[in-house]
């Protein structure tokens, strides 16, 4: 079984919530996989940005961007998820591999 294919259902996992990003970040201390470990760090790094922008917003009152974010963020998730079931390391748009340099403490 290949690496990619043993960690699908963990890294898929780690786009669905902040929660499921923690679950799936405990799921892959033992044994590692290095495909898994990939797709948390960039559903890691979507969740935190998505939600600190979202309380900026929130303060801020700009309402009619908490909309563009929303959707921003959905379609990010969406091709996480999509590249994650394909079995694909394929970096997310514009963000993808500053998350690969910023999350390295996620092994």
């Amino acid at each position: 079984m290949s690496d990619s294919t043993s960690g699908r259902t963990t890294a898929i996992l780690s786009y669905i919530t902040i929660v499921g990003c923690v679950i799936a970040i405990t799921m892959n201390m033992e044994p590692k996989n290095a495909f898994a470990r990939f797709h948390i760090r960039q559903a890691f790094g979507v969740h935190l940005l998505y939600h600190g922008l979202a309380i900026v917003l929130t303060y801020t009152e700009i309402v009619q961007v908490s909309l563009v974010l929303f959707i921003f963020y959905t379609i990010l998730i969406a091709f996480g998820i999509w590249s994650a079931y394909q079995n694909k390391q394929q970096m997310l748009p514009l963000i993808g591999s500053y998350f690969q340099k910023w999350f390295t403490f996620i092994r």
